[in-house]
């Protein structure tokens, strides 16, 4: 455990120098305490395991209240949270980064691990006296680094803070207390578990899950899939808050190595929560609707797994099902996929591979642009001729033609398959909104 002096906290009770906690500091008196809390940084995680360990010796009752994983689940929060606490304090967190999104977060986990209020709140001021420590041994050490009185003020707007913090929390705690009292949360998780495997088809297991839910018949269902990370992390770490505005009521739970939910959006167009989970998704997610309520849920939550499926690394990571479908089909049954592929091409599916991908660049772009040549010339720097002779050759190798509908969505969903047909997709896009944006 890492070695802090016995230093008090500044905090209630303390008068002197307050008024520069609550009064107007100088630009440069700020950008001082930024500068010493910045130099915590690098020992973040070491100063959060201190934290961890020193919570477990100190309140031995903390391991026996939570779930037999709780000193991996402490001690991965207690990392977050000091490390967005030192970034928020030193002026240098992220824009996209919000810590009532974690201390949220962290009071409804804490509630449903059933873990006292009171452990969880001891825990946070462990945390502040600990880097207030932290803080005056690096003063020590270095006694150039902040005035003394700046070194006051910076503890005292650390107590302050820790103020906000209990606050979000304990409303975050109470909330999900009262939720979880209202509705036996094991049920919920078990009416996720019988959904998803299929017993909508069951009238008696829909009328219990739709009273276990909160659900009527009139609510609008969709599913949300995303994998966990390779370290075991959901792809969205607080699922509520991120549909909060675009859904009157959201259940989720995880298994077999995946996040999913169920969503009841406020219209049936679902791309206002596909925006809502890719500005909180860390990793791929699908979302699909379930026409039919809870009865068609399995086949939602199949979609939506598929559509988590086909999101590459450089796609928004959140995406609804129906703005995909091509992508779903080809990487639904590989076998299927191979054949389509090899069938919609011909023997240019064995053309040498320079030319052949030349011809298939050609031809998704041609596709992507309504079938005009001449569009298709334009972003692809080559003359309105060139593009014609390629889609001419391409057509005699493949014995298909682009104006025939069948053979034009053949030629898609191998495109699809080949990886041409997004670059093609992104590019028109982009020059379409350039076009759209110019005077």
């Amino acid at each position: 455990m890492r070695k802090t002096s016995s230093v008090g906290v500044p905090g209630r009770g303390l008068r002197t120098g307050t008024g520069a906690v609550r009064g107007h500091l100088s630009a440069d008196d700020r950008a001082a305490i930024q500068r010493a809390w910045a130099v915590l940084i690098p020992d973040s995680d070491a100063i959060a395991d201190s934290i961890t360990l020193a919570l477990f010796e100190q309140d031995p009752d903390y391991l026996d209240a939570g779930p037999s994983d709780i000193t991996a689940v402490v001690r991965r929060s207690t990392r977050e949270h000091i490390r967005l606490g030192l970034r928020k304090l030193s002026g240098t967190q992220n824009a996209t980064e919000d810590n009532t999104v974690v201390w949220r977060r962290t009071g409804r986990e804490r509630a449903r691990q059933g873990i006292p209020m009171e452990l969880v709140l001891k825990a946070y001021t462990l945390g502040s006296r600990t880097l207030w420590e932290e803080l005056v041994n690096a003063q020590t050490v270095r006694p150039d680094l902040l005035d003394p009185r700046l070194l006051l003020v910076a503890g005292q707007r650390l107590w302050f803070a820790l103020d906000t913090q209990n606050t979000i929390l304990v409303d975050a705690y109470r909330r999900e207390t009262i939720r979880m009292q209202q509705r036996d949360f094991t049920k919920v998780l078990a009416a996720l578990d019988g959904l998803r495997d299929g017993r909508g088809s069951d009238p008696a297991f829909v009328a219990d899950a739709r009273v276990t839910l909160g659900l009527s018949a009139q609510h609008r269902v969709a599913c949300v899939v995303g994998p966990l990370s390779d370290l075991g992390d959901p792809p969205l770490a607080s699922p509520e808050d991120a549909v909060d505005g675009v859904s009157s009521l959201s259940h989720w739970h995880i298994r077999d190595g995946v996040q999913f939910g169920i969503v009841c959006p406020l219209r049936s167009d679902l791309s206002a929560v596909a925006d809502a989970l890719a500005a909180r998704a860390t990793g791929p997610v699908g979302i699909a609707s379930s026409p039919d309520g809870l009865v068609t849920f399995a086949a939602a939550y199949r979609a939506a797994a598929r559509t988590a499926d086909t999101i590459g690394a450089s796609d928004k990571p959140a995406a609804v099902a129906t703005d995909r479908l091509p992508r779903i089909v080809m990487s639904a049954d590989a076998e299927t996929s191979d054949l389509v592929v090899s069938h919609a091409l011909g023997a240019l599916a064995t053309h040498p591979a320079v030319q052949r991908d030349t011809l298939l660049r050609t031809l998704a772009f041609v596709l992507a642009t309504d079938g005009s040549p001449t569009n298709a010339a334009k972003l692809l720097y080559c003359h309105r001729n060139t593009v014609i002779y390629r889609i001419r050759q391409l057509e005699e190798l493949t014995g298909r033609t682009i104006t025939s509908p069948d053979d034009r969505l053949l030629l898609t969903l191998a495109l699809v398959r080949s990886g041409h047909w997004d670059d093609a997709v992104d590019q028109v896009g982009r020059a379409t909104r350039t076009s759209a944006s110019a005077p």
